[in-house]
Order: C-alpha cells, then structure tokens, then sequence
C-alpha cells in the first residue's frame, strides 16, 4: 500500500543542536510583534470599536458580497455582512459614523431599498468593545492555565512550562500579525489565536509523548539526543499533518469569499508557527529545565503494577 512520507523515516537531523539559534529567533520574532502590539495597537473591527447592528430581513435572496460592495460605497466606513437563519436574514454591523446615528442608519435604509423587514436596528457603544477585549484576553489566559495544567498533569511541569512557553511565542505572531499588517481585528480573530493555540498544543503533545515513551526506554541516553531521536521519529508525522490541514485551509482562503478569508489566513499563519514552535521551540527547550527521569521510571513501574 502507498504511503505518503514529506519527510522520510530514519532522519537524523540534529535539530536540538540548532536550538540556540532557532530560540534566539523565535525570542528577536517575540520582541518585535509584542513591541508593535504595544506601540502600534490592533486594527481593531467594529465588535471592538462600536458602531450600528441592523438585523434585517430582505424579500429575496441577496447577493452578500454584491451587497457589501454596495453599502460600502455610500462612505460609511467598513461593513460586515453575515447570513443567519434563512438564506433572506442578514446581520448588518457598521461602523460608527461622524455624520451621526440617524444620518448613518438613514444611508443604510435608502442603500437596502424598499421591502426590508427591520427587526433590530442596535447602537454598540465603546464600552461593549472594551469589555469584549477584556473578555478576550481572559479567554486566551484561561486557556492557556488549562493547558499548562493538563500538560503539568499528563506529563512533568517542565513540560507544561515548554508547552506554554511555545503557545505565547504562537499568540504573539498572530496578535503581531494583525498589528504590522492592515487586517482587522474582530471576534473572528480571536477564534483564529485560539483555535492556533489548540493544533499547536495537539502537535506539541505529540511530541513530548515520544520523548516520553524514549526515556523510559533509553534510560542511559544523553537527553540531548533523546530529545532528537523523537523529533525525528515524529517530524514524518508533524510535517504532513500541518501540510494536509494547511491544503484544507487554504482552499477555504481561495474560494470562500472575503469573510472567510480573513478567518482562513491567521489559522494559516498559525499553523505554520505552530509546527514551528512544536519542533523548535517547545521540545528544545526541556534541554534547559531539570528532567527527573526517575519520574518516568516510577510512572512506568506504576503502569506495569496496574497491568
């Protein structure tokens, strides 16, 4: 039977060898996104910044992207457009307008035309915006504190401390991104980080597994070449998951249209640093924390009593 290898079996890359500069990288790539984070802010989108919600019914079947361009040339700033429930109910999120609240809904009211059912017209204030990006950086903190203790838990502490240390250096990319690069930031966005976050500690969980299961095998093995002896004999595995999910998403990029698009491309970017971050950044780092390996002794004495 056929199988496909991007990177053959047997590989001996010495890839914790290349790990100071590889971290050196990752830390230079750290600064400078925080730092634009920081100084430049986010580009944040109208679930941010507040503006008008018109939640609408039209009598047939609108064209959506057709209908964006439309409103989106009466000089009202950017629209978002999203279908819910029939084919017919749309979600209409504006920005907020200098010509005023009245003004601004009347514009959107004589672009849609006659026959629209109007079934909340809302006004979302900045307040809502910053609440919505306090309730974000909780998300993200919560998950990644979950994620620490699972790994912590599964594993040893150190290894939730590597496993943390790569999702940081993930999120700061992907928050850089959206910083240096004029992309919006909205509540799509956050999924993106999050949903980064989750492939790469699948990735990365993958990973410790086989360097557990090689120090409870070679227990006289310097922890250097154990640690490269796993990252080898998982790199087949890590290149071709991320290049199957990456086809995945970049189709959704190319033929899903400009919204799914600007969800599509973090993810992209995401999966890119978060296979980097697996092999590069999480496992070279337990070289510098202080391994017990009588733990992973102990733990399989304990597995075999149980069996």
């Amino acid at each position: 039977m056929f199988r496909l290898h991007l990177i053959p079996y047997g590989t001996k890359f010495d890839i914790v060898g290349k790990s100071k500069y590889m971290l050196t990288f990752a830390a230079i790539v750290i600064v400078v996104c925080l730092s634009f984070v920081t100084f430049k802010g986010l580009n944040y989108g109208i679930d941010f910044k507040g503006g008008y919600i018109f939640e609408v019914k039209m009598p047939y079947e609108p064209n959506v992207q057709e209908l964006r361009e439309q409103l989106g040339s009466i000089g009202l700033g950017e629209v978002a457009i999203q279908q819910f429930g029939a084919k017919e109910d749309l979600l209409i999120k504006l920005e907020k307008s200098e010509e005023g609240q009245a003004i601004a809904i009347q514009k959107i009211k004589d672009s849609l035309g006659s026959g629209v059912t109007y079934k909340r017209v809302e006004t979302v204030g900045s307040k809502v915006g910053s609440e919505l990006v306090s309730n974000a950086i909780k998300a993200v903190a919560f998950a990644l504190v979950a994620m620490l203790l699972y790994i912590a838990v599964r594993f040893e502490f150190q290894f939730g401390i590597c496993a943390i240390a790569a999702l940081l250096h993930d999120c700061a990319i992907i928050f850089g991104m959206f910083s240096i690069f004029p992309l919006e930031f909205s509540e799509t966005s956050i999924t993106a980080a999050l949903l980064t976050a989750s492939y790469s500690i699948n990735d990365t969980v993958v990973i410790f597994d086989r360097i557990r299961e090689n120090l409870r095998r070679f227990r006289k093995m310097e922890l250097k070449d154990l640690i490269n002896l796993s990252l080898n004999e998982t790199l087949s595995r890590t290149t071709l998951t991320a290049a199957t999910t990456l086809l995945a998403v970049l189709s959704l990029y190319i033929f899903g249209g400009k919204v799914i698009a600007s969800f599509a491309l973090p993810i992209m970017v995401g999966i890119l640093v978060g296979t980097f971050s697996s092999i590069f950044v999480a496992s070279p780092l337990l070289m510098f924390l202080n391994i017990k390996r009588e733990n992973f002794d102990k733990n399989k004495n304990k597995i075999a009593n149980i069996v």
